[in-house]
């Protein structure tokens, strides 16, 4: 059985949108797009990119939100496979691992092995947690991981946490969350200010 992973780069006051880059989600006229891209070149900061690539060469599947979906198809889904580094190894392995979609509509999924997931949500990603052999990663997608935790279906969140407050934009864990518990598996400070810390569920 795999694991549900949700991944976020995320502020001290828990924003999440658009950490990337310009264009990649301007929901409420969102004025901060790519903080976290800008906060790791303004630090010459590479580890967070050593460590993500550690965390993604466990990625069996992605479990993805509609608009975190068309995001990723637009970038990861039409990237140079071939291209150096990271950035061509990470192309390869989200190309070739299943893409799992939450989506009240049904949107057109061209991205390699996409596939819609059913109206019973809970019950398509117990489905998909039982028969992956992994983790199943989740980015972005703050409705999704709100449905996700309402069921209890978060195993794991991994946040690398910026040392920025921007006082507006999506927040991971929004006001009427779903109360869940979990435990510290591991934290470890960046030179860049950043801290990247793991909760596993708790049991009891």
């Amino acid at each position: 059985m795999g694991a549900i992973v949700v991944q976020a780069f995320i502020t001290l006051d828990g924003v999440v949108q658009a950490g990337g880059g310009p264009g990649e989600d301007d929901d409420g006229g969102f004025p901060h797009s790519g903080w976290a891209t800008d906060h790791d070149t303004a630090h010459g900061d590479t580890e967070l990119g050593d460590l993500v690539a550690e965390w993604e060469s466990r990625t069996a599947a992605l479990l993805l939100g509609r608009r975190t979906y068309e995001i990723f198809a637009r970038s990861w889904g039409v990237w140079d496979e071939d291209a150096a580094g990271f950035q061509g190894e990470l192309t390869r392995r989200y190309n070739r691992v299943p893409k799992y979609v939450a989506s009240r509509t049904r949107p057109t999924l061209g991205w390699t092995s996409s596939q819609l997931l059913g109206a019973d949500l809970p019950a398509a990603v117990r489905d998909v947690r039982e028969r992956t052999d992994g983790e199943v990663r989740v980015w972005g997608s703050t409705q999704l991981v709100r449905t996700l935790a309402a069921h209890d279906l978060v195993d794991e969140y991994r946040l690398a946490v910026y040392p920025l407050v921007l006082g507006t934009g999506k927040k991971l864990f929004a006001d009427g969350f779903p109360v869940s518990r979990f435990a510290l598996a591991e934290t470890r400070g960046l030179r860049s200010g950043v801290v990247v810390s793991s909760y596993r569920r708790a049991d009891g």
